[in-house]
């Protein structure tokens, strides 16, 4: 009975990671944390009690509500071609309520295909206006940067936002399958030493964090259209499109 105890409890234990949805044969989180928030979509429409809409209008598009929604266990974020604020493109994005600080971030998530689109999974102060005005936020942690004309990589970066000046910490290409194909897992540590950033479980980056301040941060989740990583123009031939995010994941060490 113990010996099968102990099965359960181990099987228990890898469920609640996001990577055990994928064939990578590493394991997340790391040892030592406990999930202590997640959300998994498997509602029918968006957790309000855990999410703010984004709601910008930045580079070439502006972030609607309409754009968001849940379906089959996950978060669908949609990118169209339409009149939109200002702009001719409409994006997404959510960021959570609550806000967190050292511990592991973990998402499994795939991008839109077609170039235009600036997909990420980053952790920063919200002032709840909406946008990324970093004016409240001493750092950002970003997980996973991808700009849709370059499917087959992403990066990482940390950025000191305060006290000023802002300084960039540990920036990274990090090549990867086609992430427009498939969903991965992307993970980050943050300690009060170092920050680590994963793919799939694998280690890609680490950053030392004792060269900047530390705070709270809350996470988003996002897409808009963006002339980044030396993109001309959104290929309006795959939209409409969307960015998937299977699962969103917060542990702590106890």
């Amino acid at each position: 009975m113990k010996i099968q105890f102990l099965i359960f409890a181990t099987l228990a234990i890898i469920a609640t990671s996001c990577a055990a949805q994928t064939n990578s044969p590493a394991s997340a989180p790391l040892p030592g944390y406990r999930l202590v928030w997640a959300d998994d979509f498997n509602g029918d429409k968006l957790d309000t009690n855990n999410w703010d809409f984004r709601t910008d209008s930045k580079m070439w598009s502006t972030q609607k509500p309409e754009n968001v929604s849940v379906s089959n266990g996950k978060l669908i974020l949609s990118v169209k071609k339409e009149e939109a604020g200002d702009k001719h493109f409409s994006g997404a994005g959510v960021i959570s309520k609550r806000a967190f600080k050292y511990g592991y971030y973990e998402s499994r998530f795939k991008v839109p295909p077609g170039a235009g689109w600036h997909t990420s999974f980053w952790i920063q102060k919200y002032d709840r206006s909406g946008g990324t005005n970093p004016q409240v936020a001493v750092q950002e942690l970003d997980v996973c940067e991808n700009d849709s004309i370059k499917p087959a990589s992403y990066r990482v970066n940390v950025h000191k936002w305060n006290p000023k000046p802002h300084v960039a910490f540990g920036g990274k290409e990090v090549k990867t399958p086609d992430l427009s194909a498939d969903f991965h897992v992307f993970g980050c540590e943050f300690t009060s030493e170092t920050v680590k950033y994963f793919f799939d479980g694998e280690l890609v980056q680490t950053v030392d964090a004792t060269k900047f301040p530390h705070g709270e941060q809350n996470i988003w989740l996002t897409v808009i259209a963006a002339s980044l990583s030396g993109t001309k123009a959104v290929d309006d031939s795959k939209l409409p499109a969307t960015a998937e995010f299977d699962c969103v994941r917060f542990y702590e060490k106890p």
